[in-house]
C-alpha cells in the first residue's frame, strides 16, 4: 500500500512537470520568439546548458536569451522562470534570471541569481561573468574581479574575457592607488605599505609602485626596502632619475660615499642639473677625503697646524692641478720615515714648494707660521701654467704695504704676493702677523682660494 503511494507521487510530479512545460509551450506558442539582429546586451554572455540538461529546459533557456536580447524582459523572466518552475536545480535557467535583472539594474537579485547558479556549477563562466558584473554595479570592484579573473581561468583563451579583467583589474588597482596615497597623506603609514604591497603583486613591473612604497618605506626608518625598492624602480625605468637621487640619499646616509657618488652621477646623465652636479661634486670631495688617513681630516678643525699637515693640504689639493715638472730635484730629508704626510712632504719638498732645513730635516711636527705658509703660496702662485704666470709678477710688483713687516723683511716678498693675491689676509689695520701660528680653518680657507686661482688658470688636474 506504501509502494502505490509513493508511485502515485511520483506520477503527480511528472505530471507537474510536463504540464509546466505544457504551460510554458503555449505561452510561447501565444507569444512569437524574436529574430535579434542587434543585442540589446551585448556585454552578458548567454547561459550554457550542457547537452546532459538540454531537452524543454533548454529549449525555454534559449528562447529566453532571445527575448532578453531583443529588450524584452518579461518575456525571457517567463522563460527562464517557468523552466525553474518545473526544475529548481536548472541552473542555466537561473543564470538568465541574473542577467533579467542586471538588464532592470537591479544588481542584488542578480547577484542572489548568479550565486545559487554557482552553488551548482562553480566553473559556470556565464554566471561567473554576471556575477562579476552585479558586484561592479555595486561597487564592489575587487570582489568583481576575483570573479572575472575566475572565469579567465576557466576559458584562458577567450579574449573578451582577458579583456574584461584587464580593464577592471586597472580600476581596483587605481582604486587601491588612491587609498595607498590618502592613507600615506594622513599618515597611515602601515595601511599605505599594505595597500602598495597588494598593488605590487598585482602589477610587478610598475616603477612607481616601487617608488611610492619606498617613500613609505622611508619614513617608516625602513632604509633596507626602501632601497631594493629603489633599485628595483631604477631598474624598470630606465628614465627614472628620481630613484636614483633616492638611492643616493639613503647610501649618503649610511656613509657609502662612492656608491651615492654613482647614484648621483647616474641621474645626472638622465637629467642633467646645476644642483645635482654641486651635490655630486661635494659626495666626490667628501669621497676623497675619507679615504685620507685621519690625521688629514682633523687639520680643518686644528688651532694650530704643523709644516707636515700644510705639506699634505698642499699635496692633496695643489700639486694634482699644476702641471708636472720636466724634472725633480733630488731631496734628503732625515725625519720624515714614521710621519704620515711622509709621502705628501717629499712631494712638496721636490716640487720646490716646502724645502728641508740645511740639516735635512723638515720637521714636520713643527707649528707652522704664516711666514712659512706665506712662502709656500708665493712659490705654488709661480708654478702657474702658461700665460697665467703673468698675475704672480703682476702680484710681486704691487708691494703690499704691512703695519707690522718692512719691506727689508726676509718675510716680506712672499707675504705680499699671498696677500696681493687674496689668497692670504691681513686685518683691518694692515697687520700681516709673520710670527702667528696657523688655524686649521685659516689654512683650508686659504688653500681654498689658491684652490680656485689654480683652476681658473687653466689647471692641468682634475682631482677635487
Amino acid at each position: 500500500m506504501k509502494q502505490g503511494k509513493i508511485s502515485a507521487m511520483r506520477a503527480w510530479a511528472c505530471a507537474a512537470v510536463l504540464l509546466g512545460f505544457a504551460a510554458c509551450a503555449t505561452r510561447t506558442a501565444l507569444t512569437p520568439v524574436p529574430v535579434v539582429t542587434s543585442p540589446a546586451f551585448p556585454e552578458f554572455i548567454e547561459p550554457v546548458v550542457p547537452p546532459s540538461l538540454e531537452g524543454e529546459g533548454g529549449a525555454a533557456v534559449h528562447r529566453g536569451w532571445r527575448f532578453l536580447q531583443a529588450g524584452d524582459t518579461k518575456g525571457a523572466e517567463r522563460e527562464f522562470s517557468g523552466a525553474l518552475r518545473a526544475d529548481a536545480a536548472f541552473y542555466p535557467a537561473e543564470v538568465g534570471m541574473g542577467y533579467v535583472d542586471l538588464a532592470r539594474k537591479s544588481p542584488e537579485p542578480a547577484l542572489g541569481h548568479f550565486d545559487r547558479a554557482l552553488e551548482r556549477e562553480r566553473h559556470d563562466v556565464p554566471a561567473l561573468i554576471g556575477q562579476g558584473l552585479a558586484l561592479l554595479t555595486l561597487n564592489r570592484e575587487e570582489n568583481a574581479l576575483s570573479a572575472f579573473e575566475a572565469a579567465l581561468a576557466v576559458n584562458p583563451a577567450a579574449a573578451e574575457i582577458a579583456r574584461r579583467v584587464d580593464v577592471v583589474r586597472f580600476r581596483v588597482q587605481q582604486t587601491q592607488l588612491a587609498r595607498a596615497r590618502e592613507a600615506a597623506r594622513t599618515g597611515r603609514l602601515e595601511d599605505a605599505a599594505s595597500l602598495y604591497t597588494r598593488l605590487i603583486q598585482g602589477s610587478p613591473d610598475s616603477a612607481v609602485l616601487y617608488r611610492e612604497r619606498a617613500a613609505i618605506e622611508r619614513q617608516q626608518k625602513s632604509l633596507e626596502p626602501a632601497l631594493a625598492d629603489l633599485r628595483k624602480a631604477a631598474a624598470l625605468d630606465s628614465a627614472d632619475s628620481r630613484s636614483l637621487i633616492q638611492i643616493g640619499e639613503i647610501l649618503e646616509a649610511r656613509g657609502d660615499l662612492d656608491g651615492a657618488a654613482r647614484a648621483y652621477a647616474d641621474a645626472d646623465l638622465i637629467e642633467p642639473s646645476h644642483d645635482l652636479e654641486v651635490k655630486l661634486g661635494e659626495i666626490r670631495q667628501r669621497a676623497e677625503l675619507a679615504r685620507l688617513p685621519a690625521e688629514y681630516r682633523v687639520i680643518a678643525g686644528a688651532s694650530q697646524i704643523t709644516r707636515g699637515d700644510l705639506a699634505a693640504l698642499v699635496g692633496v689639493r695643489i700639486l694634482p692641478l699644476l702641471p708636472a715638472p720636466s724634472r725633480q730635484e733630488a731631496v734628503l730629508i732625515t725625519d720624515i720615515r714614521s710621519h704620515w704626510a711622509a709621502d705628501w712632504i717629499v712631494s712638496v719638498a721636490k716640487a720646490g714648494v716646502m724645502q728641508p732645513f740645511a740639516n735635512h730635516t723638515f720637521q714636520p711636527r713643527s707649528v707652522l707660521r704664516r711666514s712659512e705658509m706665506a712662502q709656500a703660496v708665493s712659490r705654488l702662485l709661480n708654478k702657474l701654467p702658461g700665460g697665467s704666470k703673468k698675475w704672480a709678477d703682476l702680484w710681486r710688483a704691487s708691494q703690499r704695504q704691512f703695519a707690522d713687516l718692512s719691506e727689508g723683511h726676509a718675510a716680506y716678498p712672499a707675504a705680499s704676493v699671498a696677500v696681493a693675491s687674496g689668497v692670504m689676509t691681513v686685518d683691518a689695520d694692515q697687520n700681516f702677523f709673520p710670527g702667528r701660528s696657523v688655524p686649521g680653518a685659516e689654512a683650508t680657507e686659504a688653500l681654498t682660494r689658491l684652490e680656485a686661482i689654480v683652476r681658473s688658470a687653466g689647471g692641468a688636474g682634475t682631482a677635487r
